[in-house]
């Protein structure tokens, strides 16, 4: 096993992979935006390392997250996703990658993407923080507070503060690797 320094929730091998090349690395992607504001969502009430373990389930079921397609999902397909044991089979999460999917084609209709209208609540540039120890991470923000009330008006389920502050960390918005870890610095 390797030598470095790592955020202390990154323990297990699929933990490891992500935390080393994806948590905290500014994404601009939409696809990749739209994926991880689903699995956000369907994170709420379970640890990470659970979504993690069915990601690759979750981007064939979903039709590799292009939110066109999951906006225009029939009864017939959510009965089908709710069916699915390789999902976590929760309703109200389904149905709400299908809304969430339906205003995700509105915002990026209005600001032109929604890595735009994302990245202006850090004014396009990652907030870099100074955290020495996992207790001193918050859990939610003042931008991610702002960020789910804005989501929540424009028709957003699954996007509390917290969700939406996972979802910052997720996407580069905000750096919170602790300074002890090797990809702190690498994120500056």
């Amino acid at each position: 096993m390797d030598k470095l320094n790592r955020c202390s929730w990154a323990k297990k091998p699929l933990d490891i992979i992500y935390h080393d090349t994806e948590w905290g690395v500014p994404l601009k992607d939409e696809h990749k935006l739209f994926e991880f504001l689903i699995l956000e969502g369907v994170q709420a009430g379970l640890s990470w390392s659970i979504v993690l373990q069915r990601r690759e389930d979750y981007r064939q079921l979903y039709d590799n997250f292009d939110p066109a397609v999951v906006a225009n999902y029939s009864q017939q397909k959510i009965d089908a996703l709710l069916s699915n044991a390789t999902l976590i089979r929760n309703k109200l999460k389904i149905n709400a990658s299908v809304k969430n999917a339906k205003a995700f084609l509105q915002v990026q209709n209005e600001f032109g993407s929604f890595s735009v209208y994302l990245w202006g609540f850090v004014d396009n540039k990652p907030i870099i923080n100074h955290w020495q120890t996992h207790e001193q991470v918050p859990n939610e923000t003042d931008i991610s507070i702002r960020l789910s009330r804005d989501l929540k008006k424009r028709g957003f389920s699954f996007v509390g503060p917290t969700i939406c502050y996972a979802l910052m960390q997720a996407t580069g918005l905000v750096n919170d690797h602790l300074t002890t870890c090797f990809r702190h610095s690498k994120l500056k």
